[in-house]
């Protein structure tokens, strides 16, 4: 797992699969006695193993849990989740006219869990790992919760730091003397220009209020989250269950920076290497938050939300991209209440911690396997602690698409890259030093006063780089990580079947038309002359293609990440019969994004009923979920022209077949730089 699943590159410590010596604390628990539920995100199933038809191993059923329900990988619609209940994919129980959101959905159906194992096994003690969407990207919250903070962040992210510090500091979570760091700490030649920040003076008008509005929607999005998890407090409250239930309420990693500089109405753009453009974003600002898109905040934010710290998520190499506060709540085993531990900790002490408090201790042997050691140490001594008494934890490294850290006794040091550059040279970046238990924002480089501790702590990054299987080090793009070919049950074929009545095909196992020429072809029998309804559809609104039948004519549409107008092909009136109904993409360069340019032709039987250019992605239509659907569009719908499912009636769809070019176009510029990067 060095690296998220969609990112697997196939060495041991990166091939998305937890290995047999790693026992989870789902299979630990359960195997002591305890009901295990895994609500919202799961993000430890390898790509390929997201399908209907795929090995189920790496799934969290098979993985110590007695029930799941959420998403697999790493990102969902809230409005319009791609969902499943224990092993199998579902439908959303109803839509977001109705009142859905990802969010209120898992609390009730943690809320439920829980009410029904206490009818049924009030004795057993149960664990829950709750994991919201929230506050991940898309940034999806009710238009009330967002309108609440209208204003609240009109001075802009620099503001914001210098205001929110100080009340760190006042209320004792950063210590006193705690420094600001700057908002563009990175070198130009390291740094890459979709991380950097536009300072807020160099703003216009249209484009603060944009930006504000971002930040508005991301706060409503927290607190209609918390509101979800305190319903869930609540319930255990109401049930005499909460004094003797531990609690630990904690983000994953530092605030996420994927919004680019001008923030963004679709994120599939940062997966794609597609630049946001002012222009088009500004046409959403009354709907940022709403089902009509998948919006990031811009980096200054991202900047400001990891106050008082530098860089942000992907940076691992420093505590803005990795630093979070942690909640524990526990009224029955700890005294304090409303206290402050600065003790420092990772998120590899969560399990030992709560083995601890449940007596329990890591199997040395699991299933016959000899277990992996813990990395972690458990934090139960710091409930009865003093604030600042020292922490039992030795020392933790740091790793994440090419960058680097190494923390121990107090002192870090830091690897001076950028990720997702795709630059390399590894073996020449420079090295920062900082005394984090005096300098928590690491504003001080010392490298050059303690050139010897650098010195220990980067071998010391080398001797747990080897005990974990961290290396090689993968700094590529997002578009390069994201599209790289991985192993599969079914080999990569030119042709591809597919059938009504099926669940969604995960778009890892789904054919692949990106840098490809491609064909659509599906055999159809008309029998109502007002035949309507999707033919065949992958991907959703902010980014897919699809063929489908509206007002007795054949579309095609293919949306490029969203941005309209939406590219379309149209056929004459179709009559009742049947047909061989299909389209044909033939990629003649790329674009400047690296996206396939060509032409599409619209067929009817043997003849061309339409034509002209086309554009089509250069990476994923979603990081994932919105499957490959005949006969029907899975949750948000690909083309305005129709609204989801959009169920094919008035005929028969007998099979779709997809044609793609042997290889892929591969850009050898982009190839050559690779190349370069790795000698």
């Amino acid at each position: 797992m060095a690296c998220i699943t969609e990112a697997s590159n196939g060495f041991p410590g990166a091939n998305g699969r937890l290995p047999a010596e790693c026992a989870t604390i789902g299979q630990v628990l359960q195997d002591n006695g305890f009901s295990t539920f895994w609500l919202g995100k799961n993000h430890n199933v390898p790509e390929e193993d997201i399908a209907s038809g795929a090995s189920r191993k790496e799934w969290p059923l098979q993985k110590g849990f007695d029930r799941f329900y959420g998403f697999l990988g790493g990102e969902t619609n809230n409005w319009y989740p791609d969902l499943i209940e224990d092993n199998r994919f579902i439908d959303q129980p109803y839509g977001p006219e109705d009142g859905y959101h990802l969010s209120k959905d898992l609390a009730d159906k943690a809320i439920g869990m829980i009410r029904d194992q206490k009818a049924s096994n009030p004795s057993k003690p149960w664990f829950m790992w709750f994991c919201p969407g929230a506050n991940h990207a898309p940034h999806h919250a009710p238009k009330e919760f967002a309108d609440k903070y209208k204003g609240k962040f009109d001075d802009g992210y620099e503001a914001y730091r210098e205001w929110v510090l100080p009340r760190m500091i006042e209320k004792g979570i950063m210590p006193a003397g705690t420094q600001l760091t700057p908002i563009n700490p990175l070198p130009a030649d390291v740094i890459s220009e979709g991380d950097s920040v536009r300072p807020w003076h160099t703003l216009n008008a249209q484009e603060k209020k944009l930006f504000s509005r971002m930040a508005e929607v991301y706060a409503g999005f927290s607190e209609y989250t918390d509101l979800q998890v305190g319903r869930i407090v609540d319930y255990l409250e109401s049930t005499k269950q909460l004094d003797n239930t531990i609690i630990f309420y904690c983000a994953d990693n530092g605030a996420s920076g994927e919004g680019s500089p001008n923030g963004s109405v679709n994120e599939n753009k940062f997966f794609n290497s597609y630049p946001d453009e002012l222009s088009e974003n500004l046409k959403y600002l009354d709907v940022l938050g709403g089902p009509d898109t998948y919006n990031h905040y811009p980096t200054g934010w991202a900047v400001a939300f990891s106050t008082p710290f530098k860089m942000f998520k992907r940076y691992s190499n420093y505590a803005g991209g990795t630093c979070d506060p942690l909640v524990i709540h526990w009224p029955k085993g700890i005294k304090a209440k409303g206290e402050v531990r600065h003790q420092y900790h990772h998120s590899t002490d969560i399990v030992p911690t709560v083995l601890e408090v449940c007596g329990l201790k890591m199997p040395e042997v699991y299933r016959g396997v000899k277990q992996y050691p813990l990395s972690g140490v458990s934090m139960r001594y710091s409930f009865d602690a003093k604030t600042n008494a020292q922490t039992q934890k030795k020392r933790q490294y740091y790793a994440m698409l090419g960058t680097r850290g190494m923390w121990e006794g107090g002192w870090k040091a830091v690897a001076v890259h950028a990720p997702l550059t795709g630059k390399g040279h590894f073996d020449q970046d420079p090295w920062e030093l900082y005394n984090v238990d005096a300098d928590r924002s690491e504003s001080k480089d010392l490298a050059r006063q303690h050139p010897e501790k650098l010195k220990a702590l980067i071998k010391t990054w080398f001797d747990e780089a080897d005990k974990n299987l961290v290396l090689p080090l993968d700094d590529r793009t997002a578009a390069e990580i994201l599209t790289t070919e991985r192993p599969s049950s079914e080999a990569p074929r030119e042709t591809y079947l597919y059938y009504p009545g099926t669940s969604p095909v995960p778009e890892g196992v789904a054919v692949n038309t990106r840098g490809r020429s491609y064909k659509i072809i599906a055999d159809v029998e008309i029998t109502d002359p007002n035949a309507s309804g999707v033919i065949f559809a992958h991907g959703s609104r902010f980014g897919g293609h699809t063929l489908f039948l509206k007002d007795k004519k054949l579309y095609y549409v293919y949306n490029f990440l969203g941005i309209k107008p939406e590219q379309q092909l149209v056929s004459p009136e179709l009559k009742p019969g049947k047909y061989t109904l299909g389209m044909e993409f033939t990629r003649e360069s790329a674009g400047k994004y690296h996206e396939s340019i060509g032409k599409t032709k619209l067929y009817v039987n043997d003849k061309v009923v339409a034509q002209g250019p086309m554009r089509t992605q250069a990476g994923k239509f979603t990081l994932s979920g919105d499957g490959l659907c005949i006969g029907r569009d899975s949750g948000d719908n690909v083309s305005q022209e129709y609204k989801a499912p959009g169920t094919f009636t008035g005929g028969t769809i007998l099979g779709v077949g997809v044609s793609v070019g042997k290889d892929q176009y591969l850009d050898l510029e982009q190839k050559a730089a690779a190349a370069l990067a790795v000698e």
